[in-house]
């Protein structure tokens, strides 16, 4: 199976009260066959005609058998599903595979097939499909669509089955089930470089030291074919055998992208609210500074980053790119706003070293969260705000003028703090923003090298 396939399941044999379960499968038909039958067996008694008897008794029987028969071989049908594919950006339609194998060695009746879906994801698919041979299978499909990040479970499958004479109905249901991620969107960025940033593996500030390397202060053991040139003898005297340098180890530049989840810091809800661009734009960011070779790490206002995620981020490339950004894409699906209403654990986690390019996607701020958010510049090399306009985003919508002083001095506390801030007004395409804080980041250089000069 392909990712998110599930192997073939089978229901629990067993399942108590299988007698009363069959009788309770009886459709319209069959209940209608055995009163007829039971009615008729009263008369024939009552009027002493045993023609009359045998009639009622066969139907009456007849339903009975065809339950019976029905709900011994409902277990020897196998189902599976597989999604393609499992991790979905919102908006985006991922198909679901269905697969029904009969394993038994007799042929089915007709099978009535339908999978549990959450409402977000659309209507309930049910598919109606005519007799499987023994050993044959089918298989059908349908089409999920969400516009809301999360994780949606998918299942459990379950199958109608009747008999040849309409006379039972009994629903399976499998025990296994699937979850489909959606992901926020992510929008291509321009490859900018902004001023004081350093490049995969050190160019700029950095480039000295990703070039010339850093020996590590712990020496390992010799090994056969070390250049000796890199012999450690104070190590070696200390441990009686022979020691060596570490190899350089190149500085790989950092990124960290930090994101305001605040619940107060943002209003509206649904796809084309301010939280869900933030988001959005967090993980633009992410997949971009992965795929230029940062080490990049997630954080939000609690401090909390990705499971799993490395002291320094996530880095790699190839294979380990693709994986590190779907770890933080399935973080980002089911993030949420947060109880908090300040951002001091995020600025105590950045004050813990130097985490290189730093770049905030920032709701509504008062002025000791702009102050907090003032500080954290201090120990990056970079800095950039995207900081949303509530006076653009709901509250123009709703058309209720508010003043927007308090954004605008917000902005200015974090551009004499070494911010580059940006206002983003509503609907505010990402990769145009993402020009503009390059321009005016190097305009900001520019201005200060005259001044130096």
């Amino acid at each position: 199976m392909n990712d998110g396939g599930t192997g073939g399941a089978e229901a629990d044999r067993g399942e108590a009260g299988g007698v009363r379960t069959a009788l309770a499968g009886l459709t319209t038909r069959g209940r209608s066959f055995l009163a007829a039958g039971i009615a008729a067996a009263v008369c024939a008694y009552v009027l002493g005609q045993s023609d009359l008897l045998r009639v009622g008794l066969l139907l009456a029987a007849l339903p009975l058998i065809c339950s019976t028969v029905l709900y011994r071989t409902r277990y020897r049908v196998a189902g599976s599903r597989r999604l393609a594919p499992a991790r979905v950006p919102a908006g985006s339609e991922a198909r679901v595979h269905l697969r029904v194998d009969n394993v038994s060695r007799l042929p089915t009746g007709l099978l009535m097939l339908q999978d549990r879906v959450p409402y977000v994801l659309g209507p309930r698919p049910r598919f109606v499909l005519d007799r499987v041979e023994a050993g044959g299978r089918r298989e059908v499909s349908y089409r999920v669509r969400s516009d809301l990040r999360g994780r949606y479970p998918l299942g459990p499958l379950q199958l109608r089955l009747t008999d040849p004479f309409g006379m039972c109905e009994l629903t399976r249901s499998f025990s296994t089930y699937d979850t489909l991620t959606v992901i926020p969107r992510v929008e291509p960025l321009p490859p900018v470089r902004f001023s004081g940033e350093a490049k995969g593996y050190g160019d700029g500030r950095r480039r000295s030291l990703a070039l010339a390397g850093e020996d590590d202060v712990i020496p390992r053991g010799y090994r056969y074919g070390d250049d000796l040139r890199r012999v450690h003898w104070r190590s070696t005297a200390r441990y009686g055998e022979l020691m060596v340098r570490r190899e350089e180890q190149p500085r790989r530049s950092r990124c960290t992208v930090l994101l305001d989840t605040r619940g107060g810091a943002y209003e509206g809800a649904g796809p084309d609210s301010a939280f869900e661009w933030a988001v959005s734009g967090a993980a633009s960011v992410l997949v971009h500074m992965l795929e230029r070779g940062f080490s990049v790490r997630l954080l939000t206002d609690g401090g909390s980053s990705v499971p799993g995620e490395g002291a320094e981020g996530f880095a790699g490339s190839g294979q380990e790119t693709a994986d590190a950004a779907g770890l933080m894409m399935d973080t980002l699906a089911v993030v949420d706003h947060s109880d908090g209403t300040g951002l001091s654990r995020a600025y105590d986690v950045l004050r813990g070293g130097n985490e290189g390019l730093l770049i905030a996607f920032l709701g509504d701020l008062d002025e000791e969260q702009a102050t907090t958010v003032a500080k954290m510049s201090r120990r990056s090399g970079g800095a950039v705000a995207f900081v949303l306009d509530p006076d653009t985003w709901v509250r123009e919508a709703a058309d209720v003028p508010r003043p927007g002083d308090r954004h605008a001095e917000r902005l200015r506390m974090l551009r004499e703090a070494g911010w580059t801030a940006l206002s983003v007004p509503r609907g505010a395409p990402l990769n145009d923003l993402w020009r503009q804080a390059d321009r005016e980041r190097s305009g900001l250089a520019a201005v200060n090298g005259e001044a130096l000069g």
